[in-house]
């Protein structure tokens, strides 16, 4: 049912990062070392309590990728857990709650899966998945993540660099810009039928952005092919823009001329630039984007003008970026 609002963005604050999602209890008793406390006290009890059932090994029945080359792009901090990236995250044809994701998107059939290349382009196509990245050799690449919501993460995505790929279909001179388009399937993917978005996703890159060698498209993460949620069976992977731009499940390229359509910046301009850099100089207008909490950890910290990768300063070179935010 469409749920009519006022405002041009019709989820309430508290819907989209309730914190005491991901400050699990016992991971943050852990980390201040009561844990270790408390059991050192039912220790001195007549009996201790039954250990817990032991978890799956998270991944689990994901499929191992090969990867030929490994790159640490995040400064050597620490992964954010398999376990929280996967539990935790934002893709509304799944649900507006952080968990909803991973409860909801095993609907989601990853194959067969094709991805239709057109506009202004030499050799355009429609391609199986598996032949579209037949030619190439898989990677690991770590990246650092800002969410628009001031939250982050380090993952290691496995992929191949975007310009690869883009450059096997011949863009013209006319190719300026290259948009992106998301499955939209409501049998598979329920929740579009409430209508909080304009279904499909939609986004957008300046050509000389996504040719960049940090653009990456991701087919796996931790080593394993990507687990629904986290946007299989084809990801954009943007590590200096906040991360809805990183958009999931890809079932279309096209080579524009003219600055595409992206549903954050369509549906609330005036919070969701075309551009989104990270920048800690420019606010959303209902939060500060100068900190960050990074998922797992109990203190927030300063966020980095473009997430920290200063070599894409040059692309931006004489703009305003406060008004191309």
């Amino acid at each position: 049912m469409l749920i009519k609002s006022s405002h041009p963005f019709p989820i309430k604050p508290s819907e989209i990062t309730p914190e005491s999602t991901y400050l699990d209890r016992r991971k943050f008793l852990e980390r201040l070392g009561l844990t270790a406390i408390g059991l050192g006290v039912a220790a001195c009890g007549d009996a201790a309590e039954p250990p817990p059932p032991a978890k799956p090994e998270a991944g689990a029945g994901l499929a191992p990728l090969k990867v030929t080359k490994s790159s640490s792009l995040a400064g050597g901090e620490t992964q954010t857990p398999f376990e929280t990236v996967t539990h935790y995250n934002n893709y509304y044809e799944f649900g507006t709650d952080k968990s909803d994701p991973a409860d909801n998107a095993g609907s989601l059939k990853t194959r067969p899966w094709s991805v239709a290349v057109e506009g202004e382009c030499e050799a355009p196509g429609v391609l199986a998945l598996d032949d579209l990245l037949k030619p190439f050799a898989l990677e690991e690449r770590i990246y650092r993540h800002r969410c628009v919501e001031a939250w982050s993460i380090v993952v290691p995505w496995v992929g191949i660099p975007l310009a690869d790929v883009l450059k096997r279909f011949k863009p013209t001179s006319k190719a300026k810009f290259v948009s992106f388009v998301t499955l939209y399937d409501p049998a598979q993917m329920p929740l579009t039928r409430r209508g909080v978005l304009d279904w499909p996703y939609k986004e957008g890159l300046r050509i000389d952005e996504a040719m960049h060698p940090l653009a990456f498209l991701s087919v796996g993460m931790y080593g394993k092919v990507l687990p629904n949620q986290n946007g299989a069976p084809l990801r954009l992977t943007m590590p200096w823009k906040y991360g809805f731009k990183s958009i999931k499940a890809i079932v279309k390229i096209r080579f524009d001329e003219q600055q595409p359509a992206a549903t954050w910046n369509h549906m609330a301009a005036d919070e969701y630039g075309f551009y989104s850099n990270v920048n800690p100089e420019v606010d959303h207008p209902r939060w500060s984007q100068k900190s960050e909490r990074r998922l797992g950890e109990l203190f927030k910290r300063p966020t980095l003008m473009f997430n920290g990768y200063p070599e894409v300063a040059s692309l931006y070179a004489g703009m305003d970026l406060r008004k191309n935010f």
